[in-house]
């Protein structure tokens, strides 16, 4: 036999004690909830008391920049961290006092690959349902559905260090989803990808969540993802500042956005709260603002404005716009999360936490 097929029956034989259970209806209450959630690292709060829940088969987004506190708040809800302060379930269970019970309701794809990239993408397949202890029978026909779902049936026998990064991501979406979780986790799902693959693993992630009444936790600095999530809860410095639905976040802002290009941002900033009564924000030499009915408002401004205008933009308003009016500042690709190797785990019941 085989050295894989022969690895292969050792774990399905040490994992005969685990119950395989198809996913089940959930009563209507909320499928996670977290009250006054924290971690810290030494004198470092990463997480600071964050409060939040998400109803079943919602799309619920957390968005931040690298750092905000999104990988560790994923963490403790998966069981992988354990948190200072506050509680939290996950399907009805406890984080703390049920973490199996948890990890078996979760799937989960991280953001650094997880894939043993020597073995074909069937064999990875199979290894997580050995893990989880699920009948041949029912093993070998989600696989099937699932690859060919992810249009990675004709692959099944190929190495995965032989994938393009998108093939890779689609694979562990797969893996994540083959035990039938109630909830999937997703940290930065689309990193690194090009936009045009971002968006192809956005169609079949939305189309599982529909065929699977799926609830997916989604963790993004990318304000297009964003717009997928039924609602998002925005995170900065390791604090919610807003949670709402998208259109209600972008609506809060009070109008169109208008950005001038200005030779003195400050004096164009007073000059606008003294002539105006509107409070405008700052970066590099743009001048934002907020104002309805922009259209008409901007040529009246610009005609009796003493500042010097080098260009104008007016645009309805975006998440970013309501990061930038929250926080003072855009979501940029920072510097690598401090908290990265939490994202380092093994995708079975088994996982260890990491409680650095």
């Amino acid at each position: 036999m085989p050295l894989a097929a022969q690895a292969g029956e050792d774990a399905a034989k040490r994992c005969e004690a685990v119950s395989y259970e198809p996913k089940t209806p959930l009563s209507p209450a909320s499928v996670i909830t977290a009250t006054g959630l924290a971690r810290n690292f030494g004198r470092t709060r990463a997480v600071r008391g964050v409060s939040f829940d998400v109803a079943e088969g919602e799309v619920f987004g957390f968005l931040g920049p690298n750092g905000a506190g999104k990988t560790t708040t994923i963490s403790m809800l998966c069981t992988l961290l354990a948190p200072s302060a506050g509680e939290a379930t996950v399907a009805g269970y406890d984080i703390i006092g049920r973490r199996k019970d948890v990890r078996r309701s979760i799937g989960l794809v991280f953001q650094d690959p997880t894939l043993d990239e020597y073995l074909s993408a069937i064999q990875n397949l199979r290894f997580h349902a050995y893990a989880y202890g699920m009948p041949k029978r029912i093993r070998d026909e989600r696989i099937h559905e699932l690859m060919t779902l992810m249009e990675l049936w004709d692959r099944r026998n190929s190495a995965v260090h032989d994938f393009s990064g998108g093939m890779k991501r689609r694979l562990e979406i797969a893996r994540g989803l083959l035990h039938h979780p109630r909830i999937l986790f997703l940290d930065e799902p689309t990193l690194g990808l090009d936009p045009q693959t971002r968006h192809r693993i956005w169609e079949y992630v939305l189309d599982l969540q529909q065929r699977e009444t799926l609830t997916i936790f989604l963790t993004t600095h990318y304000m297009d993802e964003a717009e997928n999530c039924d609602r998002i809860a925005i995170i900065d410095e390791g604090e919610l500042v807003a949670l709402d639905r998208p259109e209600v976040l972008k609506d809060s802002l009070g109008g169109d956005v208008v950005a001038l290009r200005v030779e003195d941002g400050k004096a164009a900033i007073a000059e606008l709260l003294a002539r105006h009564g509107i409070t405008a924000g700052l970066e590099g030499d743009v001048v934002s603002f907020n104002v309805p009915q922009a259209e008409e408002f901007v040529p009246e401004l610009i005609r009796g404005f003493s500042s010097k205008v080098l260009s104008v933009t007016i645009k309805r308003p975006t998440l970013d716009d309501v990061f930038l009016s929250l926080t003072g500042r855009s979501i940029r690709d920072e510097s690598p999360d401090p908290n990265q190797q939490l994202r380092r785990f093994v995708s079975t019941p088994g996982m260890r936490a990491q409680t650095r």
